[in-house]
């Protein structure tokens, strides 16, 4: 019964698309075939009468999916909206404490679209902040406790209400666990105490979907917030080399850089850099990338000096060098930003040289992304936007 009831719906549905020469008539109107339309002589118009439903098409969408949802059993993919964890088959890319990293998948079969994002959530820049990081955010250093399955949300979802435009893509969630703004490819050693591997981890991840379908994919968006949105600038490139060198040179590679572009400006009161909420930006880099041992795209490389590679690390430098199209997204008012800068807005009344501070801020960043191609700057005050719900 399910099965005909599939059939049936498939049917009615198919009458508006077949041969793309199938047209909805409203009441009244006729319609005339096109005279290579007369001449083939195999085809019926079907048309399809929406006068009742105009004006409530909200709750004629409704009814379809319920009924699509009541049809499951014919469907050969599941209507749920988990992601599965797979951890990775190569060993030896892990986490910062050993373990091996992974990622989570939910296929969506005959798609040729793929959504990889990667996971943000700061970074460290010594042992011994490492070490306080591990005990107080383990999950962002460590795989073991990592659930066998997840949902998202935002661009991530599967719901077209959600995600009109990417919630049946394949979507690829990579959790964050090197520490290292995705840079690093330096296994744990004795001096380190921890291994920081983040753009190897995205490339492996990338090897083992070509194995799921990604070799047939026409377009990879690696995409990733704060922390991974700069990771999406560090590493779209190598993905895209890595993809031609494995001898996929039509995947087109594209990057959707969420909250990662930040400025190396003054900060509004120096402090030392003893943690990295008070590192300023440059000194924090600058610090982290010898601790990671970090990957640095070489067409931004070269534009600097030795020791120097740090300034790739900064959206409006490293910009200008990449190959591969990026979609900007970033809050003129970045909470992030402003935290390393410290200001610190905790409810209590702002200062006129804060405020100052932060109009100087939105106007210095407006001017980075003056020749970016694609950017999307609210004059807001927040950190983080396309894995939210609304």
């Amino acid at each position: 019964m399910a099965g005909a009831l599939c059939v049936t719906l498939l049917l009615l549905l198919s009458t508006n698309t077949v041969s793309g020469r199938k047209t909805w008539r409203r009441r009244g109107q006729q319609i005339v075939p096109s005279g290579r339309e007369r001449s083939e002589g195999g085809d019926e118009s079907f048309p399809l009468d929406f006068t009742a439903v105009e004006g409530n098409m909200d709750n004629f969408m409704a009814q379809i999916k319920s009924l699509a949802q009541s049809l499951y059993p014919c469907s050969a993919q599941r209507l749920d909206d988990e992601m599965k964890l797979h951890i990775l088959h190569n060993k030896s890319v892990t986490c910062n404490d050993g373990s091996s990293a992974g990622y989570y998948l939910k296929e969506s079969k005959g798609s040729r679209r793929w959504l990889v994002f990667l996971e943000g959530g700061w970074y460290c820049i010594s042992h011994e902040n490492c070490d306080l990081r591990y005990d107080t955010m383990r999950r962002l250093m460590s795989s073991k406790a990592w659930p066998p399955a997840k949902t998202a949300s935002g661009i991530l979802s599967t719901q077209p209400e959600e995600n009109p435009h990417w919630w049946n893509a394949n979507m690829v969630f990579i959790p964050y666990c090197s520490s290292d703004v995705w840079s690093g490819a330096s296994p744990k050693t004795e001096k380190s105490g921890y291994a920081f591997m983040g753009s190897l981890i995205i490339q492996e991840v990338v090897k083992e979907l070509l194995g799921k379908g990604l070799d047939a994919a026409k377009v990879l968006l690696l995409a990733g917030s704060s922390a991974g949105g700069t990771g999406v600038l560090l590493n779209v490139d190598l993905v895209a080399d890595l993809l031609e060198e494995l001898g996929y040179p039509g995947i087109q590679v594209r990057g959707l850089s969420d909250s990662g572009w930040f400025l190396d400006n003054k900060q509004y009161r120096r402090t030392d850099c003893t943690d990295i909420i008070t590192c300023a930006p440059t000194e924090a880099i600058q610090r982290g990338i010898r601790y990671w041992s970090s990957m640095v795209p070489e067409r931004c490389k070269q534009q600097f000096k030795e020791g120097e590679e740090w300034n790739c690390f900064f959206g409006y430098k490293i910009y200008p060098t990449l190959r591969s199209p990026v979609f900007v997204v970033q809050w003129l008012f970045d909470e992030a930003q402003l935290t390393v800068d410290n200001v610190h807005l905790s409810g209590q009344p702002v200062q006129e040289s804060q405020w100052l501070y932060i109009q100087n801020l939105g106007r210095e960043l407006r001017n980075t992304l003056k020749d970016v191609g694609a950017s999307f700057a609210p004059a807001c005050l927040a950190h983080e936007v396309i894995t939210r719900r609304f």
